[in-house]
């Protein structure tokens, strides 16, 4: 047994993956998605030309400004500063969810169900820091900074999903039923 499936988490983070109740949800983003006529952009979304996915890449913006700004309204510092930063992360959350839409679309049916709990909460802490920022521009401070907090928090869990699905259930098969041995013949 390895450090990682010695922890209770990995089991948490695959509770998803047998929800069956989101695959029609699932299976109709997913047409969705793939019929978009985005073309050439579609590859540009997928990281083509950088060799790897571009979705945790440009996850890394969000994540960061709005880390940042928590630790400015923990630390009482600058709040013009933890607003700015809040705009900046919600600047870059667009382009960020549609390189994870293209991504997750082409992923089997088990791993878009973790996707799209991943998504839900990309949403909700995104909405949470709309609320935070909205509140810090109308000068309502404290309930920018608990918004801004709670969003934080959401993003995290959020990461965790994300994390879990890129790197944990990626090197398992999508059926537990049918594995391939290294030669490709199939093994029961």
């Amino acid at each position: 047994m390895d450090r990682f499936t010695a922890s209770p988490l990995p089991g948490w983070l695959d509770a998803p993956v047998g929800w069956t109740g989101l695959d029609p949800t699932s299976d109709r983003l997913q047409r969705l998605v793939t019929g978009l006529p985005l073309g050439p952009v579609r590859d540009v979304l997928h990281g083509a030309w950088l060799g790897h996915p571009l979705h945790p890449a440009l996850a890394q913006l969000p994540i960061g400004c709005w880390l940042s700004a928590a630790a400015l309204d923990l630390t009482c510092t600058s709040p013009p500063a933890a607003r700015r930063l809040t705009a900046l992360g919600l600047a870059a959350v667009p382009p960020t969810l549609w390189a994870g839409w293209v991504d997750w679309s082409e992923l089997s049916a088990e791993r878009r169900r973790t996707g799209l709990v991943h998504a839900a909460s990309a949403v909700t802490a995104t909405v949470l820091q709309i609320g935070s920022y909205r509140a810090r521009r109308h000068g309502r401070t404290r309930s920018g900074i608990l918004l801004g907090l709670a969003g934080t928090a959401v993003v995290s869990l959020t990461a965790a999903f994300g994390g879990h699905l890129a790197h944990r259930q990626a090197d398992t098969p999508a059926s537990p039923e049918v594995r391939v041995a290294d030669d490709g013949e199939q093994v029961s």
